[in-house]
This record gives structure tokens, C-alpha cells and sequence, in this order.
């Protein structure tokens, strides 16, 4: 099945690119651009590194200004909640973001238009791609017309309660750090990409992680790291 029209996609957000270039390298995987000559430049991870920061920035902002009464950390849980897989990839599936993604054909025969990581990451592309092509706060708006429905429906939304937030909350209240992600390295296909991340604090690792995305692989990272925590205590 081709990828749907980006002029309707462009309709569902409400929001119509003066560069398109910026859109049609947030819908590119990288699957399709190693397996698309003329695409080889260039796919949607420098957008999706630039649209988690504007998202980050946008959720904080919104959640510092609607919970006066919550504390840093019970904002700092809340925003790890809503800057996730599961969320990002909800509202990905809502606007049926998938079925606009370029994917190589292995992509598309192994799931790859209903897969979280994939819609969760291209989520974050996209708001990249707004941002660069207009400004901060369009981005932001078009970013809270999907975001306020999933904030205030975050128990629905199954996985948004993970090994992250519990991880950052033990290691802020025992060591007064944050836990730091580091990407190990990958391996297979691109279709079938495997990540290994570590997570650490105080330069000691206390968990190492794989998974199909890397926040899959964080999450098992965290989840080791717990684990090992829970050891210590004994």
C-alpha cells in the first residue's frame, strides 16, 4: 500500500508547510532512504532529535503553568509520562500518521506503519519539521491540540506509567541525580534494528537495556537498573 496524500495530512493538523521539503523529510524512515537512492541524504531523525527538544520545551512550559500546586518532582514524573512512546505513538495512530510514512518495502511488510516506535518517533518529526518551518509557537499549538486530550487521559494510555519514571524518581530522592541514557550501539537491518543503551548516574552503570527503538531499550535499561537497586537494599 502507497503512503497517503501529505496534503491531507496537512489538513488533519491543520497546519500547511510553506517548505514542504521540511514534511517530506519528517514522513522519511530510515529504511526508505537507504533503500531509495535519490533519499540517501537524508531521513526524519535530525527532525525527531529537534522535535523532542520542542516538545519537551512545550510540555514543560504547559504543565508548569496548569499545576501551580505540584511539586518539581510530581511535574518532572508527569512530564516523563506525557514525553513517551505511548503517548506520542497514541496520537500517531489517532491521525493515522503511518499510512504517510515513506518505508522501505521490508518496513512495510513487517508492520512498520502500525509500529510504536516508528509512529512515536515521526510524531516528534513532524513537530520538528512545523517548528523549522514556521515558528515556536505554531509548533506549540499544533503540538497541544494533540497533546491536551492525551494529559488529561494518561491512565488510558497504556505504558505511560513505566520503569523511566519510577528509576528517576528513586535515583533523584537517594542521589540527588538524574539517571543518564547512553546509547551503546545498534545492529541488524534497518528494518530490524536493534538498540542497546545503558543507563548511569555517579559514572557507575546500573543497567543495561535492549529493544526495537531506543526507548524500548531504555525502558530495559531502567528495568535492570531497578533490579539492581532492589539487590542493593537486601
Amino acid at each position: 500500500m502507497m503512503q497517503k496524500d501529505s496534503e491531507e495530512l496537512m489538513r488533519k493538523i491543520g497546519y500547511e508547510f510553506k517548505n514542504k521539503k521540511y514534511l517530506e523529510k519528517a514522513l522519511t524512515h530510515r529504511s526508505y532512504s537507504n533503500e531509495i537512492e535519490k533519499t540517501k541524504r537524508y531521513n526524519n531523525e535530525k527532525l525527531e532529535f529537534l522535535g523532542d527538544a520542542v516538545l519537551n520545551l512545550i510540555t514543560t512550559e504547559y504543565i508548569y503553568e496548569r499545576y501551580e500546586g505540584k511539586t518539581e518532582g510530581e511535574l518532572a514524573k508527569l512530564k516523563s509520562q506525557i514525553i513517551s512512546e505511548p503517548v506520542f505513538s497514541s496520537i500517531s495512530s489517532d491521525m493515522e500518521l503511518g499510512e504517510y510514512l515513506y518505508l522501505s518495502n521490508g518496513e512495510i511488510m513487517s508492520g512498520g506503519r502500525h509500529r510504536k516506535s516508528i509512529l512515536g518517533d515521526a510524531f516528534e518529526a513532524l513537530i520538528g519539521a512545523i517548528f523549522k518551518d514556521s515558528d515556536y509557537y505554531t509548533a506549540k499549538e499544533v503540538a497541544l491540540k494533540f497533546l491536551l486530550n492525551k494529559i488529561d487521559n494518561l491512565e488510558e494510555i497504556e505504558g505511560t506509567g513505566d520503569h523511566k519514571t519510577i528509576l528517576q524518581e528513586v535515583v533523584q530522592g537517594k542521589y540527588k541525580k538524574m539517571p543518564e541514557y547512553v546509547l551503546i550501539g545498534t545492529k541488524g537491518p534497518d528494518h530490524d534494528k536493534i538498540f542497546e543503551t545503558c543507563v548511569k548516574w555517579n559514572d557507575e552503570v546500573f543497567g543495561v537495556g535492549v529493544g526495537k527503538s531506543k526507548k524500548e531499550a531504555e525502558k530495559n535499561a531502567a528495568k535492570q537498573a531497578l533490579e539492581k537497586l532492589s539487590k542493593l537494599k537486601k
